[in-house]
């Protein structure tokens, strides 16, 4: 699909891709959220599913795109190195910026939560295919877990939303422009970026999933980042923590499996058995050893500044593996 061209090129197209979705995501998460308070839908549903979908929604177009293309390499490496780059990365720079507050309900539920998707994806790939049925049983567990969470949290959060009355605003077709020419935005600079990054893979001689794991999840994860580093300045943890869990479910479930039911994944590495799911999977209870309140559980718990600075340091030792792994 994506044919040869020079490698100037491809460096252009990669940076104009990363830039244009930073730039397009943006559009469409403002669009989106300005569409979703005109329509009354609680702050609550706007932060964890309009914004985490929002944020997300590079990492989705980019790996079906890729998906489209046969480089299922370049899909899977998108999707899971973007959630290894959210926890480890835009996490580990929100807790040195500001100390996160983790909630109980975080720590228990949403930690072991991520850790059991990333274990169930390898158990659903260990055959080597990622086929519509695995597809289907990843898209049917996003539209469980993703209501059921944020049910759960809304439950058992002691304090009610503070939302202003005021706060719902008339419908705006501005709004509606927004959100339609940031999703087509959206679409353009993943073709974009899909073309750059395959091309440069073949010149450089390198993997696609090495570049799937590092340049795309990274440029991919650019808005959760944005996101992360305004929230974290404001002191507004669970917008940062809630963020990153409902991007992290929508990658691992929604982004590959739609991804695998429009062109199902073959002939994937086997590292992604053996390195990222596991990587993935411990992340995400650091997530519980670390934001859990070991003596008092009911209460929440602290990730301070070691926490933040454990989990850069674990990010750029991941990173090491991948690239000594993908290069050797």
């Amino acid at each position: 699909m994506y044919t040869d061209i020079p490698l100037w090129l491809s460096l252009a197209f990669l940076a104009v891709g990363l830039a244009a979705l930073a730039w397009s995501s943006d559009l469409f998460v403002d669009g989106a959220a300005t569409v979703a308070r005109s329509l009354g839908i609680s702050p609550f549903v706007v932060g964890m599913v309009v914004i985490g979908f929002g944020t997300s929604a590079p990492e989705l177009c980019v790996s079906a795109m890729s998906g489209i293309a046969g480089h299922s390499n370049l899909s899977l490496g998108n999707a899971y190195g973007s959630c290894v780059f959210n926890i480890a990365a835009i996490l580990g720079v929100a807790a040195l910026m500001h100390p996160l507050k983790v909630k109980p309900a975080v720590a228990l539920v949403a930690g072991p939560v991520l850790a059991a998707v990333a274990l169930v994806s390898g158990l659903l790939l260990k055959d080597g295919v990622c086929g519509r049925f695995e597809a289907l049983a990843l898209l049917g567990a996003f539209l469980v877990l993703l209501p059921l969470y944020c049910w759960f949290d809304q439950k058992t959060n002691a304090a009610p939303s503070e939302a202003a009355p005021g706060c719902a605003q008339r419908f705006s077709w501005v709004a509606v422009v927004k959100l339609v020419v940031g999703l087509a935005a959206l679409v353009g600079a993943s073709h974009v970026l899909v073309w750059g990054a395959v091309d440069v893979a073949r010149a450089l001689g390198v993997s696609e999933l090495m570049i799937g794991l590092t340049i795309v999840a990274v440029g991919t994860s650019l808005p959760e980042l944005a996101s992360a580093v305004a929230s974290a300045r404001r002191g507004e943890n669970e917008f940062v923590l809630g963020n990153i869990i409902g991007s992290n479910l929508f990658n691992t479930l929604a982004v590959v499996g739609l991804a695998a039911s429009i062109s199902p994944a073959i002939g994937f590495s086997p590292y992604i058995l053996s390195r990222d799911l596991p990587t993935m999977a411990a992340l995400s209870l650091s997530i519980t050893f670390f934001g859990l309140n070991w003596r008092r559980p009911r209460e929440g718990g602290l990730a301070g500044r070691a926490v933040g600075a454990l989990w850069l340091a674990l990010f750029f030792a991941y990173t090491a593996l991948v690239v000594w792994q993908e290069t050797r």
